[in-house]
């Protein structure tokens, strides 16, 4: 994933938002990265995916419910695909802590309630949820749904390296993005090609 000056490219633009949360833990050549180190990393992602944090700058406080969040999504979409690739292995440990900790991210949507203001009926969301929590309350929200609804459409990338899931959107679809696909290709054929070359060694002697 390729990074320029303030400018960043997420990556998997095309899948739902909870999806693109979850790649915020990203593997290349050099190891497993994680884009949220501080505060600023979870404005940015936020700006990323359309949520309207209205100015509003993340705490340290939200960036760990940032990473609760991302961490629990990761382990249930590994429940639902039986993902077995260690290297994407969630911080949180059980099933039944991330389901919590995603119920309780979700329970915290702010739903506009009918106030008075001026003797006029109006509505208001509720201002003790900043503009930050709320948009993290809307993604572990959509979180449900993906996981409760279109969890057998999830899957994880089995392509060399790489970490991320994705939604199966096409029956032939197997991996996360194009270049995942073209690295697992590149990957059965180095292999076909040793495996040519091995036999002949092994019948030979």
């Amino acid at each position: 994933m390729e990074k320029m000056g303030s400018e960043r490219s997420w990556v998997l633009a095309e899948e739902p938002t909870p999806v693109r949360l979850m790649a915020t833990i990203w593997a290349d050549t050099d190891g497993l990265h994680d884009d949220f180190a501080v505060p600023s990393d979870v404005d940015a992602w936020l700006d990323a995916v359309g949520v309207d944090r209205e100015g509003v700058t993340a705490t340290q406080e939200e960036l760990q419910s940032a990473l609760n969040l991302r961490d629990s999504v990761r382990r249930l979409a590994a429940h639902v695909t039986d993902d077995q690739r260690s290297a994407a292995a969630s911080t949180v440990a059980h099933v039944d802590d991330a389901a919590r900790i995603v119920n309780v991210a979700a329970s915290a949507r702010t739903i506009p309630l009918l106030r008075l203001n001026d003797g006029r009926l109006v509505l208001a969301a509720d201002s003790a949820v900043s503009p930050v929590g709320a948009g993290l309350a809307e993604v572990a929200y959509e979180a449900l749904h993906l996981l409760g609804e279109n969890g057998s459409h999830l899957r994880a990338c089995y392509a060399p390296g790489c970490v991320l899931y994705f939604l199966k959107t096409h029956p032939r679809r197997e991996w996360c993005s194009v270049a995942c696909g073209n690295r697992a290709r590149a990957a059965r054929h180095y292999q076909s090609v040793r495996s040519a070359r091995v036999g002949p060694e092994r019948t030979s002697h």
